[in-house]
């Protein structure tokens, strides 16, 4: 396929998590890095309940001319999560053929914790029956290592980025550096890097 046939193409990213977890940092920087790449950009964001630690979406679609930024079901290119439950609420998104990316971490919600439900028995082969294609992370781990676990969302990032072949590396980096503050900057560089690594090894 030729560069001009991948940019008519759109691409559609679906990322979802808890609130607080850096979702739509994420989000921004996908945006930001296919707007260099000479996208056309639409980007929609769900997180009314993001300071309750409720679900967060973010969507992202990117082509030669995107109308809508809504991703329809079945049509995202890329599915990750920075829960592993939260990967689930979501998978009627993702593409038959599409990569999901899920970081192994758990949040018990509020209604579990009080004793008013369970949370689900979810593991890396529970999900793997739900995604064909799975790239099951360390991403808080991996963050820590780093000295801030602030930063799994780039590590997420890192590993979603590798499903995203018609961005070039440079806008990623180009990305980073316009999104995040300049104090954070080398360090999520370093965990984009690792991101990638992880998942090249999923």
């Amino acid at each position: 396929m030729t560069a001009e046939m991948k940019k008519q193409e759109t691409t559609s990213v679906v990322l979802v998590g808890v609130g607080g977890q850096g979702i739509l940092l994420a989000s921004a920087i996908i945006a930001q890095a296919a707007l260099d790449a000479g996208y056309d950009v639409k980007t929609y964001e769900v997180h009314g309940m993001a300071q309750r630690g409720g679900s967060v979406l973010a969507q992202v679609r990117y082509g030669e001319k995107i109308y809508s930024p809504l991703v329809p079901k079945g049509g995202a290119s890329v599915l990750a999560s920075l829960e592993r439950t939260e990967a689930l609420r979501y998978v009627d998104y993702l593409a038959p053929d599409g990569l999901a990316v899920v970081s192994d971490q758990v949040i018990v919600p509020v209604t579990v914790s009080s004793g008013n439900s369970t949370y689900p028995d979810v593991d890396e082969d529970a999900l793997k029956a739900f995604f064909p294609k799975l790239a099951y992370i360390s991403a808080v781990d991996k963050a820590i290592e780093l000295g801030n676990a602030r930063a799994a969302n780039v590590v997420l990032l890192g590993a979603l980025s590798t499903k995203l072949t018609n961005i070039a590396d440079s806008f990623w980096t180009g990305a980073i550096e316009k999104c995040v503050k300049p104090a954070f900057i080398e360090l999520n560089k370093k965990a984009f890097q690792i991101g990638r690594e992880l998942a090249s090894n999923a």
